[in-house]
C-alpha cells in the first residue's frame, strides 16, 4: 500500500525514455470521410526514436532612445519544432501511406497524434498532444552491404501546436 508520502516521492522520479507509445488516430485526420477512411491508424509503440519535442519564442531586441544600461526584449512570434519519428523499416506502407496523401491532397493530410511516455509498471505517466501534424519529410534507410544493422525510417511531422497533459 503506497501512502501520499510515497506518491509524492514518485512524482518527483525521472521518468526513463525509453518507454514511449505514439499514437496517430485515423479520427483526428483533417480529411473529408471518404479519404480518412484511406488512411490506417499507426500501430501505437510502432517508434524507437521520438525527437524534436519543443518550441521557441522569437525575441527582437529593441534599443530606448536615452537608455544606455538595457535592451528590451519583446516577444516576436511563437514556433514549433518539427516532431520526427524512427523506427525500423517494416512491410506496411502507413509513413509512407501518410506522406504520399499529403503529396496528392492540395489540403495536406493533417493528423493530431499523442505521444505517451510510461512510468516503470507500463502505465501513461506524461504525454504531449501535437495538433494539426502534416508528414513535411519521410526518409528512408541507408543501405550498406557491409553493415549488419536494422534499415530504419523516418518520418518528420510538422505541426500547429502541442499540449502537455499530466
Amino acid at each position: 500500500m503506497t501512502t501520499p508520502v510515497d506518491q509524492l516521492l514518485a512524482l518527483n522520479e525521472p521518468l526513463p525514455k525509453f518507454r514511449f507509445l505514439v499514437t496517430l488516430s485515423a479520427a483526428d485526420v483533417y480529411l473529408p470521410p471518404a479519404q480518412a477512411l484511406l488512411l490506417q491508424v499507426v500501430a501505437a509503440g510502432a517508434f524507437q526514436e521520438v525527437t524534436g519535442l519543443g518550441a521557441q519564442l522569437e525575441v527582437v531586441s529593441y534599443p530606448e532612445g536615452g537608455r544606455n544600461d538595457a535592451v528590451h526584449k519583446l516577444p516576436l512570434r511563437h514556433s514549433w519544432n518539427p516532431i520526427t519519428l524512427k523506427r525500423g523499416v517494416v512491410r506496411d506502407r502507413l509513413l509512407w501511406s501518410w506522406y504520399e496523401t499529403g503529396l496528392h491532397d492540395s489540403l495536406g493530410a493533417r493528423r493530431d497524434g499523442a505521444l505517451i511516455m510510461l512510468d516503470e509498471a507500463g502505465l501513461p505517466a506524461k504525454s504531449w498532444l501535437f495538433h494539426g501534424g502534416l508528414a513535411a519529410k519521410w526518409t528512408g534507410p541507408d543501405l550498406h552491404a557491409e553493415q549488419n544493422a536494422v534499415a530504419i525510417e523516418s518520418l518528420e511531422i510538422a505541426h500547429e501546436g502541442l499540449t502537455a497533459v499530466l
